[in-house]
């Protein structure tokens, strides 16, 4: 994608954060590198000749609100913050190490409409992110949307709309997020599965 268009719609995952044990997964921060991954997509995104009006909204959760941020100060708007938006609830096992997160990962994606060890389930934070960007969608009808968000819920996102099964294949790739999607607007037509975001509006 090269520049903002109104007829479709971008969802962009978080990258790297500060991995902090005694901190609540919500209020987790970019690390220098999800930083500088954000601050070079948004002198991209200042550069961009649109004449459209665009809306840039995120997960309340500080990770996406800090990835949200800079691109709504490049294009001059004011960052929409939706709670609804975060990631799947997983505040019943708390942080878990990274294998043991991968383990119960897995397990969430292949069990759906199950909740495993408390987690929400994926078919109920499928149905709630789809609701938000939906909600979005109708509140700014001739805006370009940005969404900004997290991996898990954006893959469920991405399972909806192309309609196929939830699948822990459709998860956006390993390395620490700071990925992307578009789809259209008018069909909701997924335009392609996960990219990095150093491939938006990149020439």
């Amino acid at each position: 994608m090269r520049t903002l268009d109104p007829s479709v719609v971008l969802y962009i995952t978080h990258p790297q954060v500060v991995v902090d044990a005694s901190i609540a997964v919500p209020d987790w921060s970019l690390s220098p590198i999800g930083e500088d991954r954000v601050a070079e997509l948004a002198r991209r995104v200042a550069t961009l000749q649109s004449s459209c009006k665009a809306a840039v909204i995120t997960s309340a959760e500080r990770k996406a609100v800090e990835t949200a941020t800079p691109l709504a100060t490049a294009l001059g708007v004011d960052v929409e913050q939706r709670p609804s938006m975060h990631e799947n609830d997983r505040s019943s096992t708390g942080f878990l190490p990274p294998a043991a997160f991968e383990a119960q990962a897995d397990a969430f994606f292949a069990s759906p409409s199950q909740s495993v060890l408390g987690w929400e389930r994926a078919v109920d934070a499928q149905n709630r992110i789809l609701g938000e960007v939906l909600a979005a969608e109708q509140e700014y009808p001739d805006h370009a949307l940005i969404l900004c968000g997290h991996g898990a819920v954006g893959s469920l996102l991405y399972c909806a709309l192309a309609e196929v099964a939830i699948d822990r294949r459709w998860d956006q790739p390993a390395g620490g997020g700071g990925n992307w999607f578009a789809y259209d607007r008018q069909s909701r037509r997924v335009l392609g599965h996960w990219s990095p975001i150093e491939c938006l509006f990149s020439g």
